[in-house]
């Protein structure tokens, strides 16, 4: 694999799209599931519990993942580390598509979550890597937007195939096709150049950021400098990951992680069918509401594109979490006292679609923004992998009560225990997490060490 040596693409626009496509599959694969499952509980005899392991099982995969990048990432480097996880995603999604019972189903989508768990933690590290500063917050934005490109044609492949008996495999298979295109244009992209300085390939870090500022030679000295003077520290252990120093970085860190998920937005995004249909839709009916759902998430995440060098990290996730409280109070209200009627169906549908818009234009792009730059150099690798593997743990927490939860608590209390849990969310962003907009990835780390009161022996410059 390393030793494909092909032409390095040099523009920026392909460099981000394809450096963020892993998304699409994270994306694909983790909403898939969700018009999948009406089939596949059918046609697999399977009650509650396994219909949530089938749902889970991918985050399980995606702990796994996560917490076996931080050392390939900082061994082997990002550029091949997506291209195997490209080929993880392939087999997953072959493999899943023929699956003939349970046992072999969950089986192959833990495959498929270890290429999440991969993409997790590797594609916010490599976006914040390969853009300048100005950039950040909108190139690594853009691994959100393929996730939500993902979720939708994950929900138009649903609907289109709903109609074929065996459906759910076509569903479920149908990712090994962007899994290839991501091969195929991962091996044509460049390494991140902070990873090139480290293993001491300067030339060719210089030129992977001439391209990515465009051919600004001062920038491009600036940033080469910074990234050298941060390289020199030895790579850190758990030791320094849970230091003084990192202290606040792996709050925000962990706190987004976690706070992502127990918001209750996955849950939605895999139930939104099975909640459609306990309102009072058809099938057919709520796979169509979900695609509209779709629609909207990749709408307002470009908003977040546009948003996200312009707006504190802290404000937009408070913002976002106040609007998903509200709308989540609102359902509750709904059907705790209107359950049942037609306008209920129609004003939950409503409030669920304006839930999930917060969510995608706030929580769901910042928390991997700030997981991929909170972090200094020489433990980003195992920063991001904790994180991420603790984002895919909450999730699997989440994913795997939920169906219990509607069961013993009922739809409208279940809205009502994650609004409570948005309020408690708006108080830690705001008590503990740290700023990080217009900062370069070694400011940030050098804001960590005077915090901590650690001397530098060199400044950093506002430039990168």
């Amino acid at each position: 694999m390393g030793c494909l040596k092909l032409k390095r693409v040099t523009n920026n626009g392909f460099i981000y799209t394809f450096g963020a496509l892993g998304g699409l599959l994270f994306g694909y694969d983790i909403a898939s599931v969700s018009g999948a499952i009406l089939f596949i509980q059918k046609q697999l005899n399977l009650g509650p519990w396994e219909q949530g392991w089938v749902v889970s099982s991918v985050l399980i995969g995606a702990v796994l993942g996560a917490l076996g990048t931080s050392k390939f990432l900082d061994t082997y480097g990002r550029r091949k580390l997506l291209i195997w996880a490209s080929i993880i995603f392939f087999i997953g999604a072959i493999t899943s598509g023929f699956a003939p019972n349970f046992e072999i189903l969950v089986g192959t989508r833990i495959i498929l979550g270890i290429g999440v768990g991969i993409t997790s933690a590797l594609i916010p590290a490599y976006l914040h890597e390969l853009a300048p500063k100005s950039m950040h917050g909108a190139v690594a934005t853009m691994f959100q937007l393929m996730i939500m490109i993902g979720i939708l044609l994950a929900y138009i492949l649903n609907y289109t195939f709903a109609h074929m008996y065996t459906g759910w495999r076509w569903m479920l298979g149908f990712a090994a096709l962007p899994a290839a295109i991501l091969y195929v244009g991962s091996l044509f992209l460049p390494e991140s150049p902070r990873f090139l300085v480290k293993i001491g390939k300067l030339d060719e870090a210089k030129g992977v950021l001439l391209d990515t500022n465009k051919g600004d030679q001062k920038a491009v000295d600036t940033a080469l400098t910074e990234i050298q003077e941060t390289a020199e520290q030895p790579v850190g252990g758990w030791k320094e990951l849970f230091g003084k120093a990192v202290r606040p970085a792996l709050i925000t860190g962990l706190g987004a992680a976690i706070f992502q998920q127990v918001i209750g937005s996955n849950s939605v995004i895999f139930y939104a069918p099975t909640i459609f249909t306990d309102v009072g839709w058809g099938v057919i009916a709520a796979l169509l509401a979900h695609i509209g759902i779709g629609i909207v998430n990749v709408i307002v995440t470009v908003v977040a594109m546009l948003l996200m060098d312009k707006v504190d990290r802290k404000k937009m996730l408070i913002f976002g979490a106040s609007g998903m409280g509200l709308s989540l109070i609102v359902m509750y209200t709904i059907l705790k006292f209107d359950n049942g009627s037609q306008a209920a169906a129609y004003v939950s549908a409503i409030a669920l679609t304006v839930y999930i818009a917060f969510y995608a234009s706030t929580w769901a792009p910042i928390t991997w923004v700030l997981i991929g730059e909170v972090f200094p150099l020489n433990i980003r690798g195992l920063g991001t992998s904790l994180c991420s593997a603790t984002n895919w743990l909450a999730d699997m927490a989440v994913s795997l009560t939920f169906p219990m939860m509607l069961s013993a608590w009922g739809l409208d209390n279940a809205f009502l225990f994650y609004a409570i849990i948005c309020g408690i969310a708006i108080w830690f962003v705001h008590k503990k997490f740290i700023e990080t907009r217009g900062k370069s990835l070694e400011e940030i780390e050098l804001d960590l060490h005077k915090a901590a009161g650690i001397k530098e022996s060199t400044s950093t410059t506002n430039n990168n």
